[in-house]
């Protein structure tokens, strides 16, 4: 992990001691964020995840100008909505340092509540994809007072609950309540708390740090460029 980082500073990796932290969130003027989503949906505004069509019920969308609209309260999480893909960087218990590649999709379907699905592969020190990673998939849910709850379960046998609410209007923080491991997942892994932010790009970085002694030590973060929405 980027040795600069600090709680209070997380650090997107690979960026450097001069490169973008996600306390950089809210440094971009209201202006100059919408210029630049505008300039950057050239590219992604008319792709969207699939759906099948014929349900009686709405797809989910997680592009804002394709299916139902967005509920209403879910207002002060719209800048995730979309596919958001990029590279990262972990350091667990299980596999120590490693570079990976990362997908986070989030979507809705007029309800209020965020779908979320994450999902990881490995990358050698090339950059090549060497074989799957984690994979997470849960809901994002916000109320009147703007506190967040996420329900996150992972593939390899977590499952966890995270409050939080946002920092402001580009960055939410999380702490676990909760983090639940089965007989054959991850024994070590311990409570944390993860920070989503768009940085002054508009790529969305997060950090997910896990307490390790009395200490929370950085465990993943990645940087990534929305690629739908």
């Amino acid at each position: 992990m980027n040795e600069n980082s600090t709680p209070n500073n997380p650090v997107v990796p690979g960026a450097g001691a001069d490169g973008p932290s996600l306390s950089d969130s809210a440094s971009i003027s209201g202006s100059d964020a919408v210029n630049l989503a505008a300039e950057q949906s050239k590219s992604t505004a008319h792709r969207n995840i699939p759906g099948l069509g014929d349900l009686p019920i709405p797809d989910d969308t997680a592009n804002l100008r394709e299916g139902p609209n967005l509920h209403d309260g879910l207002l002060a999480l719209l800048p995730l909505v979309g596919v958001w893909r990029g590279e990262g960087q972990a350091d667990t218990a299980e596999d120590g340092q490693y570079a990976f590649g990362q997908q986070i999709t989030f979507a809705h379907d007029g309800e209020n509540y965020l779908s979320f699905e994450s999902r990881m592969w490995k990358l050698d020190e090339e950059g090549n994809p060497t074989g799957v990673d984690q994979r997470e998939s849960g809901f994002w849910r916000i109320n009147l007072k703007d506190e967040i709850e996420f329900v996150c379960t992972h593939a390899g046998g977590v499952v966890e609950i995270y409050y939080g609410q946002p920092l402001n209007e580009r960055a939410w923080q999380l702490e676990s309540a909760s983090t639940m491991v089965t007989a054959t997942g991850p024994s070590t892994l311990g409570p944390g708390k993860r920070l989503y932010g768009l940085l002054p790009t508009n790529e969305l970085g997060w950090v997910d740090e896990r307490l390790v002694g009395d200490a929370l030590k950085p465990r993943m973060s990645a940087q990534l460029t929305r690629v739908i929405g």
